[in-house]
């Protein structure tokens, strides 16, 4: 059941690169009196240009598109302060879509297979600057806050990754750093906890990809 019609049509832009989802999307709006589709476009560059020329209240944002990506798109219609809510209407819930269009300011993340309805009703709390989440993106950043924090790593601890990443192995990491073995196998079980990783390897490439340890360290 639709909620009740807004005194002024939610302006709304849809950008997918992909013309049948913008036509579905197109068709969802069509004849409710609380929406009106103002435009479309295929890719991030050309959502921000009829962003800026449309001045829709909610984008309804793809995320893998040419161009400019979706979260490039968002993040400049957020920076350039052109007032429309940015909406992700996309297939991807994993972390590495996730959090970058959230951080990119994008004031909600739905996914395609939404029942109608509820996107409908997603579009009208996106207007009004609420956030929503599908319950699988909302599981997402869940699991990412309850992380342990990145960076936490302690200096030993760093240390000791440094020296695994150079191929040391503990008895070597323990006689160059005057420890016992069983010292450097606790240091290590303790940035592995930090770093979500169950390996030294996967430790290594973990430290690498958040910066915590760069080549030449």
């Amino acid at each position: 059941m639709s909620d009740s019609p807004t005194s002024t049509p939610i302006r709304v832009l849809i950008v997918d690169d992909h013309p049948v989802v913008r036509d579905g999307l197109r068709g969802l709006f069509a004849g409710d009196p609380d929406f009106e589709v103002v435009g479309e476009a295929a890719n991030g560059q050309d959502a921000v240009s009829r962003t800026e020329a449309f001045r829709p209240d909610v984008v309804l944002m793809d995320l893998h598109m040419p161009t400019l990506d979706g979260v490039g798109a968002t993040r400049e219609i957020v920076e350039r302060g052109l007032g429309a809510k940015v909406l992700v209407v996309t297939t991807y819930d994993t972390e590495t879509d996730v959090l970058p269009a959230i951080e990119a300011g994008a004031t909600g993340y739905v996914l395609k297979d939404t029942p109608r309805d509820d996107l409908r009703s997603a579009v009208r709390a996106a207007a009004e600057g609420k956030t929503v989440l599908s319950p699988p993106v909302a599981q997402q950043l869940v699991g990412h806050v309850r992380e342990p924090a990145r960076g936490s790593l302690s200096d030993r601890e760093l240390e000791i990754l440094r020296l695994v990443a150079e191929g040391a192995t503990n008895k070597a990491v323990a006689n160059q750093l005057f420890i016992s073995e069983a010292t450097v196998k606790t240091h290590l079980l303790h940035a592995f906890d930090k770093l979500g990783v169950h390996q030294r390897a996967a430790a290594v490439a973990a430290a690498y990809e958040r910066g915590l340890l760069t080549p030449g360290d």
